[in-house]
């Protein structure tokens, strides 16, 4: 609703009566589109030549940011990459290395193992034959004993029945008996 205002004219002293809004005024159409032209026109040089160019090079200094960061990531991503496969690789070279330390040691221990035993072996062999030896020993003084008391028992059982002893008749009997 349009409403009428009154306006009174000061230097011809008249009254003149105006529509209540200016810009549904169609007498001022020609005029209101001419400077809606020229504001419009003046808009775009301003956006165009001086606020656009600005936005543009900071989209642009963005733009390159995020792409030097992707492309440092990306980077980064291959020496990681790269680092968690020479990780892989020494841990493998560990594990073979270990395993060969391993290997060497069981070698050198069942070499050592090897000389303990045929050491042992040896000394074993050694006082087996001292043993024999000596069994050896004890046996012939046990057979040269058993010949003394029995020339000495066959002496006295001779004696005792009364007949005469000969001690190379005695010596002779007492061998055959011993030998079987």
């Amino acid at each position: 609703m349009a409403t009428q205002t009154h306006a009174v004219d000061t230097h011809a002293g008249q009254a003149s009566e105006a529509v209540g809004m200016p810009q549904i005024d169609f007498t001022s159409f020609p005029n209101q589109i001419f400077w809606l032209v020229i504001t419009l026109v003046v808009i775009y040089f301003v956006l165009s030549r001086i606020s656009l160019p600005r936005i543009a090079a900071v989209l642009a200094e963005r733009q390159g940011t995020i792409t030097n960061d992707i492309a440092a990531a990306e980077e980064l991503k291959l020496k990681a990459v790269e680092a968690e496969d020479a990780y892989n690789k020494a841990l493998a070279d560990a594990r073979l290395e270990a395993g060969q330390i391993v290997a060497d040691t069981r070698a050198e221990i069942q070499a050592d193992l090897d000389v303990a035993i045929a050491k042992a072996d040896a000394e074993i062999s050694a006082k087996s034959a001292e043993s024999e030896k000596a069994i050896n020993a004890i046996r012939e003084s046990a057979n040269d004993s058993v010949k003394v008391v029995a020339k000495d028992t066959a002496k006295e059982i001779v004696a005792a029945l009364g007949g005469a002893s000969d001690a190379k008749s005695i010596t002779a009997a007492v061998t055959a008996r011993m030998k079987g």
